[in-house]
């Protein structure tokens, strides 16, 4: 039986699941692979401390993932579908992983968080 996101292990087993598939996806797998050329090591936990505060309300997440977004697009061109597809990525791993309040408010968060980003940096 699956449980809610309860702590920050939950986070993190989520965090690595979820990147697992993005790293194989063919879809936006490149822009974090070959694009962006991710350290996972320094990219994975700052993504813990983001999922964290979000779900947690820690104020342990510093940075700027606007920016992030932008100088990303510059370099090779985001489209709505590359949104669609991170947004498709992560429900899934929440719905494989986890059910409950906590599952359901990080899916909408993360769809809210996807559609600023995709308008902010596909309107520049």
């Amino acid at each position: 039986m699956k449980t809610d996101i309860r702590n920050r292990k939950d986070i993190e087993k989520l965090v690595n699941a979820f990147y697992d598939c993005v790293k194989k996806d063919v879809v936006i797998g490149y822009l974090f692979t070959d694009v962006a050329k991710v350290n996972w090591e320094l990219h994975l936990p700052k993504m813990y401390d983001f999922w964290e505060n979000i779900l947690f309300l820690t104020a342990n997440y510093e940075g700027n993932p606007m920016a992030r977004h932008k100088e990303l697009h510059q370099k090779s061109t985001m489209t709505k579908v590359h949104f669609q597809q991170w947004n498709d990525l992560f429900i899934q791993t929440v719905d494989k992983l986890f059910e409950g309040k906590k599952a359901e408010e990080i899916k909408n968060r993360a769809l809210n968080i996807s559609d600023m980003m995709m308008y902010k940096t596909l309107s520049q």
